[in-house]
């Protein structure tokens, strides 16, 4: 086997290897990762490691396996699709096992690499650690200690091949730094979050970072339980990038395959607030999951999931598509090259409405900022819909924040959720998960405290 240094091109010679009958895919990743954090000014931890490998699956009449190694030497590259072919001939049949083939849709070009974090000195880095410890212990008086202040990049390239015509690759560039800042106020202590997301580190925010962290950690001091009621809540951007996933992950086309979304037979019903637009759009440059592919070699593409509060379309890779019978949308994902491709979205986004949410909070009379959760996932059953889970925030009383609130329960479902939503905010921020966020309104939450 002859090859450059594309992993392109290793993946293609893989895929050119294909017998008679048999079905090839190889997906191949390099990246090179920096984690940097920063305690009392000085360097508490520094990684930085490169990963490189690749994912030999072989289908072959309904069989598949799966092999996958960590160097791309040719001897190596040739024993691990020995391996899969092998591991192929015990695996259970599947009528609809098979690698993607190309549907038509062109990867859009897209602007998520910067080839110069490849010399950006760790020096600079660990400045940027340091300096945002130091930004976050200076944003207010109140602040007595970090918890966390991180840098954190990234480097990916990664190359996808078929035997039946699929050829991609794609590189991208992320970084973000997120500081954990301790408020301390008499005998109480909180915490609060403060993030800046970037494709270079020369374009992240220390002090956007910093200050926000310590806004919400101190807005939380003296924190105090409520009475039980029925009122209406404001979602954090943070809190509420966090539902739209869980959201996203009710839509994915394996839940709808084994019964187990909540909207399975609700396809172009309405199953929220009519001004709740939902789309799947890795193709978005800002989001932090942007890609043009997804981790089958296929073209990403913009997904309507809900329109005006309708249901249009669930998820699907090629797996899941083939067995329901639809076009897929691009929607494979994987942790890496040690697995195979599921069903997963990419970078969610729900429209933005048109006001900020002070805006919003303003036309509340008696309700909740919620701006942490406790046992979010362990706390939603995702086939009912029910949740129950622990907030921390601050209450609104006619139109304005009044008092900080901590152990609390909101409890409802993601359904009645979804139809109570009275309001999408402006203030859209992008966060280093697959899902942005952006303030939500949403009415008649039952509320358990004291």
């Amino acid at each position: 086997m002859t090859r450059n240094n594309s992993l392109l091109d290793t993946v293609v010679e893989i895929v050119d290897c294909a017998k008679p009958g048999e079905s090839i895919e190889a997906y191949a990743v390099k990246e090179r990762e920096t984690e940097i954090r920063a305690y009392e000014n000085e360097v508490e931890s520094l990684t930085s490691a490169t990963v490189q490998g690749i994912g030999i699956r072989v289908v072959n009449k309904g069989r598949q396996g799966f092999s996958y190694a960590v160097s791309l030497d040719d001897g190596t590259l040739q024993n691990t699709l020995q391996e899969a072919r092998d591991n192929c001939r015990f695996a259970s049949v599947d009528e609809f096992a098979g690698v993607a083939t190309p549907d038509g849709v062109e990867p859009v070009s897209l602007d998520l690499y910067r080839a110069d974090l490849q010399t950006y000195t760790t020096e600079k880095k660990v400045e940027l650690a340091l300096e945002l410890e130091k930004a976050a212990l200076s944003a207010d008086p109140r602040i007595k200690n970090i918890e966390t202040a991180d840098y954190y990049d990234t480097i990916c390239s990664n190359a996808v091949a078929t035997s039946s015509g699929v050829a991609a690759e794609s590189q991208e560039t992320n970084c973000f730094l997120v500081v954990q800042s301790l408020a301390e106020d008499k005998n109480d202590t909180q915490s609060g979050l403060g993030y800046s997301v970037a494709r270079h580190p020369d374009d992240l925010s220390v002090l956007e970072a910093a200050s926000d962290a310590a806004e919400r950690a101190t807005r939380l001091l003296g924190a105090k339980q409520l009475p039980s009621g029925r009122v209406s809540i404001v979602l954090d951007p943070h809190v509420a990038a966090r539902f739209v996933g869980i959201i996203g992950a009710t839509l994915n086309g394996e839940s709808v395959l084994k019964g187990r979304s909540l909207f399975t037979d609700k396809l172009n019903t309405l199953i929220a607030a009519p001004l709740i637009t939902l789309t799947d759009d890795a193709t978005n440059p800002l989001a932090y999951s942007a890609s043009p592919i997804d981790a089958e070699g296929l073209a990403t593409r913009r997904i309507p999931l809900i329109v005006d509060g309708v249901l249009c379309s669930f998820l699907y890779d090629s797996y899941t598509a083939r067995r329901a019978g639809m076009d897929g949308t691009g929607s494979a994902v994987r942790a890496g090259f040690m697995g195979m491709p599921s069903v997963g979205a990419h970078a969610l986004q729900l429209l933005p409405g048109k006001r900020s949410q002070a805006e919003m909070i303003a036309d509340i009379t008696d309700g909740l900022l919620v701006q942490n959760v406790v046992g979010l996932h362990s706390g939603i059953n995702l086939v009912s819909g029910d949740f129950s889970i622990g907030a921390q925030g601050i209450r609104i009383r006619n139109g304005a924040l009044a008092e900080p609130v901590r152990e609390v329960t909101i409890a409802s479902t993601l359904q009645r959720l979804l139809l109570n939503v009275i309001e999408v905010g402006s203030d859209l921020k992008w966060l280093p998960m697959n899902a942005a966020g952006m303030s939500l309104a949403i009415d008649d939450v039952v509320m358990s405290g004291t």
